[in-house]
């Protein structure tokens, strides 16, 4: 077993905390019942279920330090660092790499996607312990993800805003992780059955994660 998989807790839907060392890192924290106070926060896109202040107040100290993008940053107090997609920054020692997140075959409306690439929104690829392990964000499977590098992949499933089971099939074929874990199921959205399915015809391994308080 991938010795990083013992410091990922899946907190539902798309929301993870990570451990590296001493710190605690937060992603996309949503509907949080508790936990320890955040060292580093990320946050993909300005989305409610992915940029909740009520959730970031839980968690937030004023050593946090806040990582996202302008229109997520402006809901937030605090330090906030501001990226857009291709900017690669160090944050308490951890290397950090903003990259794109958007919709090709999913929209709201005609022509009008829910999460458009020129909003600029972001995942995230973390090097924690040697490991790179990507956050896509919401996301389709799009060209950008044949150029990453990575190690653990953290991968949407449900389908309606982002990939469905079968497409995160393919964006696994094409990033080649060691490891894929299902996410934006849980906490009401999307069903854990599709993890499932996820995993019954992924080529790589996955791991389905216990929801946690």
């Amino acid at each position: 077993m991938n010795p990083l998989l013992q410091h990922i807790h899946w907190l539902g839907h798309d929301s993870f905390r990570l451990e590296s060392g001493d710190l605690q890192i937060y992603i996309d924290p949503y509907q949080l019942t508790g936990g320890p106070a955040a060292d580093l926060i990320l946050i993909t896109h300005e989305h409610r279920d992915h940029c909740s202040p009520e959730d970031v107040a839980k968690i937030q100290t004023d050593a946090t330090i806040i990582v996202t993008i302008a229109a997520a940053a402006s809901q937030l107090r605090g330090e906030i660092q501001i990226v857009r997609p291709g900017d690669k920054l160090t944050v308490k020692g951890l290397p950090i790499e903003a990259v794109p997140a958007y919709n090709l075959t999913k929209f709201r409306a005609p022509g009008q996607p829910f999460h458009p690439k020129e909003a600029g929104h972001v995942g995230f690829i973390i090097t924690i312990e040697g490991q790179r392990l990507y956050h896509t964000g919401d996301v389709d499977v799009i060209p950008e993800m044949a150029t990453f590098e990575v190690d653990i992949a953290l991968l949407p499933v449900s389908g309606t805003y982002v990939m469905t089971a079968e497409e995160a099939v393919e964006a696994a074929k094409i990033l080649h992780p060691k490891v894929a874990i299902p996410m934006h199921v849980g906490r009401g959205i999307g069903g854990l059955e599709m993890a499932e399915q996820f995993r019954q015809n992924a080529p790589v391994t996955v791991k389905i994660l216990e929801i946690e308080a």
